[in-house]
């Protein structure tokens, strides 16, 4: 591919490509792959990157082993929705440990120092967990409104069907983080050029790069949040009918507000993370050529990696089970001990049925 500066056709490399015109005749000299890239940004912008790539793997990793570790050494926590947590903070530990300490290090060096292949690798790697993570949560609402909305009845979700919905999230995330490793799009720094994603960038090349985006916003956004909003506002329809049988209900009417805010919370979550990306994607494809800045364009990465840390907090710290015994598993005496997270109220208040 090339691209012409002034009536100069300049010859582009397959593993890199910086979107903002640059005054020189060799791209390849200022490669991400070779030399600090400080004609992007000032030196500082690059330590403070990378301090917060190093809070996120620091915070993500502890956050999300613990959780790993409570639930192996506590039976109660082994419940079918428990199961699903779990796969999440196992793919937003591999995100946290491979990609937020990759960008960390790379940030540190301000420029992609461990090559063409760990750029792959961070890229496969964090696009893997992110979609895992991602597909996860859809899980986690079409796993709370079958077990409350009982859309097919007495159909009962077994441990079995929760470790099917876990198995499917990694093949989904297979099928859309494999593609740039073998020919479709591909994994090239993106942003300040210290982290890697699927190349959004260019177009009209043997990379069909406008197919993927396309495939990857569909497949991988618009499907998950339509499932995540359809789920909730089921969800939430069955318990203001269940809470209005219930009027009288002090414990009905508190759970249906803890569910509320719980339901609006982890949406709000899958948006924060997910929609910078998705947004800037598509803004790429559909405005070719248009200049914009670098910076801005790593805010999107930065986002979804630090939903390592945010996830677990939404998803588990939240969930009083897990709560009381990741404290009793590092030693903190009180707490609360209740067995009943609030899906779990959930479900008791939704078997008074709507009025």
């Amino acid at each position: 591919m090339h691209k012409m500066r002034g009536n100069r056709a300049v010859e582009l490399p397959d593993d890199f490509w910086i979107p903002i015109p640059l005054d020189t005749n060799n791209i390849t000299s200022l490669s991400p792959f070779l030399v600090p890239q400080d004609h992007l940004g000032s030196p500082g912008i690059f330590y403070a990157m990378s301090a917060f790539m190093f809070f996120l793997f620091v915070t993500g990793t502890a956050i999300n082993t613990v959780t790993i570790a409570c639930t192996a050494q506590y039976k109660k926590l082994r419940s079918h929705l428990n199961y699903i947590l779990v796969n999440l903070a196992v793919a937003n530990l591999l995100v946290s440990s491979v990609g937020s300490f990759t960008c960390f290090y790379c940030f540190a060096f301000r420029y992609m120092i461990l090559g063409p292949l760990g750029c792959k690798i961070e890229g496969f790697t964090a696009t893997l967990g992110g979609m895992v993570s991602l597909w996860s949560l859809a899980v986690v609402a079409f796993e709370r409104w079958l077990v409350v909305c009982k859309p097919l009845g007495n159909f009962a979700f077994k441990p079995q069907h929760a470790i099917a919905c876990c198995a499917i999230t990694w093949v989904f995330a297979s099928i859309a983080a494999v593609p740039p490793l073998v020919g479709w799009s591909r994994y090239i720094p993106e942003g300040m050029q210290c982290s890697c994603g699927p190349d959004w960038y260019t177009t009209n090349n043997k990379f069909n790069n406008e197919s993927y985006v396309i495939f990857l916003f569909c497949f991988c956004f618009a499907v998950p949040f339509f499932t995540i909003v359809f789920c909730y506002s089921q969800l939430l329809l069955m318990l203001k009918s269940a809470a209005k049988a219930q009027a009288e209900s002090a414990s009905t009417q508190k759970a249906e507000r803890e569910v509320t805010r719980m339901v609006v919370v982890m949406v709000l979550g899958f948006l924060v993370c997910w929609m910078p990306y998705a947004s800037f994607a598509l803004w790429v494809v559909n405005n070719r050529g248009q200049p914009f800045d670098l910076r801005l364009a790593t805010i999107p990465s930065c986002l979804s990696k630090a939903s390592t840390v945010y996830n677990p907090v939404i998803y588990i710290l939240l969930n009083k089970q897990f709560r009381s015994c990741i404290r009793k598993m590092l030693g903190m005496s009180g707490g609360d001990d209740e067995d009943s997270s609030t899906s779990q109220s959930v479900t008791e208040v939704s078997k008074v049925g709507p009025a």
